[in-house]
């Protein structure tokens, strides 16, 4: 049978309490400490992913057992050496190929270097995780009845090879994306050079709070380690994607603002009678779609380096868009801050978002670079 590796890592103390429920009452410098010495390990087996073409395999989840601001803070040659360590574990366990999960994708070069000191292939998952965003955002959309070919967007993190990616398919689809990150001078160049090519106008801004305040579509792909997205400023009907884990928005907008509709990009019904053997967070049989790319390459015995690297090639988006389709893999039901969104309370929101609009009349555009 064919196996897959994925590496994971804790993105909160409820994490490392998942992954070691003996730290319980622990102080988090002891924790982080530990988290330091802990060398990669193997978490747990894969069993049940199975096609709906008929082909089974099986993988196992690796652990690089750093939380999201160590991967950032540490020696950099030491947190590459824990991820290529797990990859290794991977190839040792006989896996075809490895995915990287979380922060293990964004420190370094995004893959090429994993790869180049593992036997086995290796992918980031970005290709399917822009994919499940796209989808995502769009059924946020249809929800609360956002006209697409009208609406105004904006990209946190657009600068990044998932943000940038996201970018280029929703200028495709919407009449405005604004483009938002920190670098003033990265968002320059990526706006000229991708304004010839895409339908909707385009803007760049480093303010992240204005951008979003006039905006209907906002889709987050950022490396922060805390929230970014506050409930003041969103707009009301406004749909937020969130394809970043730890989560970009605050955890306020889910009690302070019952008009906006907030979505986890990228969740994955993954076909079978999956069982991680393992809580990561996520409902039974469902995974990140950064999880289900490796999946995919699998039962499509596509052993090679697929999405590595800081730039992202829109045709493997496309592919692996049409291989989930294939072989079964499909957009989870909608969640935010880690819990379910019903069809019930998305009703609600959208009702409650067109009584502020009719209340209120919508904002004058927002001059940006």
């Amino acid at each position: 049978m064919r196996k897959f590796g994925f590496i994971i890592h804790p993105l909160s103390y409820d994490d490392v309490l998942r992954y070691e429920p003996r730290a319980a009452g622990k102080g988090m410098p002891l924790i982080r400490k530990i988290l330091e010495w802990m060398p990669s390990y193997k978490v747990s087996e894969i069993t049940g992913v199975r096609s709906k073409t008929g082909e089974e395999i099986m993988g196992y989840f690796l652990a690089a057992p750093l939380m999201p601001d160590q991967f950032l803070e540490l020696p950099r040659n030491e947190v590459m050496a824990r991820i290529i360590k797990a990859a290794n574990i991977a190839a040792e366990l006989g896996c075809g190929i490895v995915g990287l999960g979380g922060f293990t994708a964004v420190v370094g070069d995004g893959g090429p270097t994993v790869a180049e000191n593992c036997p086995i292939a290796v992918t980031s998952g970005n290709s399917y995780t822009i994919a499940a965003a796209i989808q995502s955002l769009f059924r946020g959309a249809r929800e609360m009845e956002v006209d697409l070919p009208n609406a105004s967007a904006v990209v946190i993190g657009a600068t990044g090879s998932i943000g940038s990616a996201c970018a280029q398919i929703l200028a495709s689809k919407v009449s405005r994306v604004t483009l938002a990150a920190r670098n003033a001078t990265r968002l320059e160049k990526l706006t000229h050079a991708m304004q010839p090519h895409v339908q909707a106008q385009l803007g760049w801004t480093t303010d992240i709070k204005e951008a979003v305040r006039h905006a209907d579509l906002v889709l987050t792909a950022t490396a922060a380690t805390s929230a970014i997205v506050e409930p003041e400023d969103l707009r009301s009907g406004a749909v937020v994607c969130e394809v970043s884990l730890p989560h970009d928005v605050s955890r306020r907008v889910a009690t302070e603002r019952d008009d906006v509709l907030v979505t986890e990009g990228g969740n994955i019904r993954v076909p079978g009678d999956v069982d991680f053997h393992f809580d990561f967070g996520l409902p039974p049989k469902t995974s990140l779609a950064c999880m289900a790319e490796t999946m995919i390459l699998t039962l499509e015995n596509r052993f090679v380096n697929y999405s590595l690297g800081r730039g992202v090639n829109l045709d493997k988006v496309l592919e692996i868009e049409r291989l989930a389709e294939k072989h079964g893999f499909e957009l989870a039901g909608m969640r935010a801050f880690d819990k379910e969104v019903t069809p019930a309370m998305i009703a609600q929101t959208r009702e409650r978002a067109r009584a502020a609009r009719a209340a209120e009349p919508r904002p004058a555009g927002v001059a940006l670079s």
